[in-house]
């Protein structure tokens, strides 16, 4: 087993579990339902009964949760023994008898890789371009689909110049002390909350006119403060524009069923594949 708690002692990884384990301390029914609506809409399905569903990273363990309440046959891993932990956690409090299984593996681990069977669907959020081989990862996710399966992933968006800063970013947090990180955090959240001020006052313009709409639901369920610090720690950290992940799968015979980019600004553009 490669030593995931080595590489976060010396700087070279961010610890990704210990942020989901507080992050799954927040985690309800109300958060559950976000992930499975979130996650139903991408599939254009609300019903995986009698399916296979791989979670590549499960992370949290929450989309693994919500994939087991749409039906599905459910099985998890994740590099970081803290996630482990932690979708271990979220599956003894939401689902003890459920048909649910969590190992700790890397999908680097091409050992590992070829004992799995192919999944109908395999997922992996978020999780690939952490790996430090981003299309090493997204060849082998792409085996894992059996033959009229489905692939959803999501990669962080390349936004050139923009994305080479975040990655001296992040390298610079891992290699930093607790005021370091808590000053990349500080300034982090300023940079990234430029606009926000003329957003809000669009907002109060509309209340005082009566017109505000209702307020934006949680994004699948997730958390805004720790998705912060998982993207300013998030190392080691790759990212592709869409039409690489696009062509890198059509040319392994998937098709595109579904896409959600980010609008060329940070964050992961989703991708969802069948399998021919």
């Amino acid at each position: 087993m490669i030593d995931c708690e080595t590489e976060i002692s010396q700087g070279r990884r961010f610890a990704f579990g210990r942020n989901w384990l507080r992050f799954g301390t927040l985690i309800d029914e109300e958060r559950i339902a976000d992930a499975r609506t979130s996650l139903e809409a991408a599939l254009g399905t609300s019903d995986l009964t009698g399916r296979s569903f791989l979670d590549v990273g499960c992370g949290s363990g929450l989309f693994s949760l919500a994939a087991l309440r749409m039906g599905a046959r459910v099985r998890s891993f994740d590099y970081d023994p803290d996630s482990v932990r932690a979708a271990g956690r979220v599956r003894r409090e939401f689902a003890p008898d459920s048909d649910w299984s969590i190992q700790r593996a890397s999908i680097l681990d091409a050992a590992f890789v070829a004992r799995l069977e192919r999944a109908d669907i395999v997922y992996s959020w978020g999780v690939l371009h952490h790996t430090g081989d981003l299309w090493a990862a997204v060849e082998a996710t792409c085996g894992l689909v059996a033959p009229g399966g489905t692939l959803y992933v999501s990669i962080y968006n390349d936004q050139g110049l923009e994305s080479r800063m975040w990655t001296a970013v992040k390298r610079r947090y891992n290699m930093s002390g607790s005021l370091g990180r808590q000053l990349l955090l500080a300034g982090s959240m300023l940079y990234l909350g430029r606009h926000y001020p003329l957003k809000a006052a669009h907002q109060f313009v509309g209340r005082v006119q009566g017109s505000a709409g209702r307020p934006v639901p949680r994004p699948r369920g997730m958390s805004r403060k720790h998705d912060l610090v998982d993207w300013v720690g998030g190392y080691p950290f790759q990212v592709a524009a869409p039409e690489e992940v696009f062509t890198f799968c059509r040319e392994r015979d998937f098709a595109l069923r579904h896409l959600k980019t980010c609008k060329g600004g940070i964050g992961c553009n989703e991708f969802v594949f069948a399998r021919g």
